[in-house]
């Protein structure tokens, strides 16, 4: 194959490459706006706060203390709150309500039970508070699921561009050498053939 032919197929392909990158790191940055904004919208409905910091120091807890209280009386507006809300307040708060178990766990057990037993109230409490606890917690982690979707798709888009930018690079210094060339130059040149001299600008 001549080297010209060669060059400019590969030149060529390159900017093919490019516009396909390019293409795709526009539609990451949609995508991640569109998570961003949804997220955003959805999580101010609800109204969810953290506590005030005199909130957090009187419940006495490590993690909630360590996690919760860079945000303290903030409202939860974006996925990395919601995830901090979910799992380092409400999951802190869920397992001290029956012992660490969780809803599916205590209504098994609320199922088994009759009226006349003596912690059927009790256990009647623990479930309604598990269930309204881990249906916000789910909620709060599903909108942290999708704005992290969003986050990977701008790393994503951030590094199309760069692929695109060097591709392009590549493809104008694949152009360059086309011009600089000969016409009779082969890509693999046979064993004891010259090779003919670039041709002068």
């Amino acid at each position: 194959m001549r080297r010209k032919t060669f060059d400019a197929l590969i030149s060529t392909g390159g900017l093919v490459v490019a516009a396909v990158l390019i293409v795709a790191g526009v539609l990451g940055i949609w995508a991640h706006s569109f998570a961003n904004s949804n997220v955003h919208s959805q999580l101010a409905q609800q109204k969810v706060f953290f506590p005030s910091v005199a909130g957090i120091t009187a419940q006495h807890n490590a993690e909630i203390t360590k996690y919760v209280t860079p945000y303290a009386g903030k409202q939860v507006v974006n996925g990395q709150q919601a995830q901090v809300f979910a799992d380092h307040y409400i999951k802190v708060h869920l397992s001290e309500v029956a012992g660490g178990q969780t809803y599916s766990q205590v209504s098994s057990k609320f199922i088994t039970m009759k009226p006349t037993d003596p912690d059927y109230q009790a256990v009647a409490q623990q479930r309604q508070t598990l269930f309204m606890g881990e249906t916000l917690r789910g909620m709060l982690l599903n909108a942290y699921g999708f704005w992290k979707i969003g986050q990977i798709a701008f790393t994503a888009a951030i590094v199309s561009f760069i692929t695109a930018g060097v591709m392009l690079l590549l493809s104008a210094l694949g152009f360059w050498h086309l011009r600089r060339v000969s016409p009779e130059a082969e890509v693999l040149p046979k064993l004891g053939a010259r090779t003919p001299a670039p041709v002068e600008q």
